[in-house]
């Protein structure tokens, strides 16, 4: 469907890197990104090194403007899902990084397996000037093991194009409460306080009305956060591996743009659902004819 407005979502049915090469430079006011979490079990992949390429050579620019190249090592079966899952990620944090504007704000939504893996690519894309927060989403739902520490928490890597340009809209930010209100006075108790960088905020429900049925549906609480601090109103926000839309969801309550991707099927088809009867979201499918 298309019409001649400006639509006020758009939501693909395809690779998320691809749709992010349909768009423009410096258009995109946030990235948030949650991919599939790498568990670490055994797969067929193709093993890459990224090498310093020579004057003129390479395939991508890193920090300080220096070129590399990406050399294929060939395909093994292995354990070592380290170098299977950045060269996953690596073409999603590259385009995130050129579609964002200089005041543009990238979120990646990982767990403890591959954060801190993750955050070094992120420093050699973005640089390390442009890392702002690790943010602790910490909630206290489901199993717990009895053999360590039962893992209840994911890492949010918050990135800026421009850390001097970057937008931060603390002011409309929903604020929470004190956890010892008395020790700071009615009035700031009353008004409340910015959140920090460890957000307690509960899962989606299992039974709950916000849940859709999807395996990995994010809380809308917790994508609200993120949009009315890291873009403005109007502006566009993007998210190349959807899953069930919660960034969408959050962009249109707060009035903002947005446009989705995911190749998944399912995924898709929870977009739809989700997203249905909203005036000015469209949805493109691969048979379709692209926006």
């Amino acid at each position: 469907m298309s019409g001649t407005a400006e639509p006020r979502g758009i939501v693909h049915c395809a690779d998320g890197v691809e749709v992010a090469r349909g768009l423009a430079d410096e258009s995109v006011d946030l990235v948030y990104l949650d991919p599939p979490f790498n568990t670490g079990k055994r797969q067929e992949r193709r093993r890459l090194r990224t090498r310093r390429a020579e004057e003129g050579g390479g395939d991508r620019t890193g920090f300080g403007g220096r070129r590399y190249e990406t050399v294929r090592l060939g395909s093994t079966s292995f354990d070592d899902a380290f170098d299977n899952y950045l060269g996953f990620l690596e073409p999603f944090l590259v385009e995130s990084r050129r579609l964002l504007k200089a005041s543009g704000s990238l979120y990646l939504h990982l767990d403890y397996r591959e954060a801190h893996y993750a955050k070094v690519l992120l420093d050699e894309i973005f640089g390390r000037e442009c890392f702002v927060n690790e943010i602790i989403w910490a909630y206290d739902y489901g199993g717990r093991t009895k053999k360590r520490w039962p893992a209840k928490h994911d890492t949010i890597l918050f990135y800026a194009k421009d850390p001097e340009r970057n937008l931060f809209n603390a002011d409309e930010v929903e604020r929470i409460p004190y956890m010892a209100p008395g020790l700071v006075g009615a009035e700031k108790a009353a008004r409340g306080k910015l959140p920090t960088d460890v957000w307690w905020h509960t899962i989606v429900s299992p039974t709950g009305k916000e849940k859709l049925g999807y395996p990995t549906q994010k809380p809308l609480g917790v994508l609200k956060r993120i949009v009315s601090a890291s873009s403005p109103p109007g502006g566009l926000v993007v998210d190349l591996v959807a899953g069930s839309g919660t960034a969408g969801a959050a962009a249109l309550e707060l009035g903002r743009r947005f446009v989705l991707a995911d190749k998944s099927e399912e995924a898709f088809a929870v977009m739809r659902k989700r997203f249905a009867g909203e005036a000015g979201v469209e949805f493109w499918e691969p048979e379709g004819e692209g926006p």
